[in-house]
C-alpha cells in the first residue's frame, strides 16, 4: 500500500461517512465514535484511518463496509488490497431459455466452481466467502469445522 493510496481510500471513505450522516468534523460531533460503536471496531481504528496513519485490517472493513451500505468488495478495491481483475463480479449463467437479470443468488459451492476454485481448496473459500454475506437464511450449509486432536 502507498501513501497514495491511502490518501485516496481515505478522502473516500470521509466521503461515505458524511453522506450516511455522520459528524466527523467536529471535535464533540460524535460521528467517530457512533460509527465505530455501530460498526462494532475501535474507535482509535477509525481515528488512524481518518488521519491516515493506517489502513483498517480485513474485518475493519467488512464491518465498516455494512454499516456504510458499501460493498465489501468495492472497499477492497478502493483500498488498494484488490484489484477488479483480482475481485471480479459474479457471474451468474442464464442458462437455456432464460435471461439473466443480474439478481440470481448463487451457492457458495456454486460461487467456487464458478471461479475455478480447486476441490481441496473448496471448504476453506467457502468458510471465507461466507463471512462477507448478509445475515439471512443460508443457502449452502458449511462443513463442520475440523478439529485437530494431538
Amino acid at each position: 500500500m502507498t501513501v497514495s493510496e491511502l490518501e485516496q481510500f481515505a478522502a473516500w471513505i470521509e466521503d461515505m461517512i458524511r453522506r450516511r450522516g455522520y459528524d466527523i468534523d467536529s471535535p464533540r460531533g460524535g460521528g467517530k465514535s457512533r460509527l465505530a460503536d455501530e460498526a462494532g471496531v475501535h474507535r482509535a481504528a477509525i481515528t488512524r484511518l481518518l488521519q491516515r496513519q493506517s489502513m483498517p485490517d480485513l474485518e475493519t472493513m467488512r464491518r465498516l463496509a455494512h454499516v456504510l451500505g458499501l460493498p465489501v468488495r468495492e472497499m477492497l478495491i478502493r483500498s488498494g488490497r484488490l484489484t477488479e481483475d483480482e475481485l471480479p463480479m459474479p457471474q451468474t449463467p442464464a442458462g437455456p431459455g432464460r435471461q439473466s437479470t443480474g439478481n440470481e443468488r448463487i451457492t457458495l459451492e456454486e460461487a467456487a466452481t464458478a471461479l475455478g476454485v480447486p476441490a481441496d481448496q473448496r471448504e476453506m473459500f467457502m468458510r471465507v466467502a461466507g463471512q462477507f454475506l448478509p445475515a439471512g437464511p443460508v443457502e449452502q450449509e458449511l462443513p463442520a469445522r475440523r478439529t485437530r486432536r494431538g
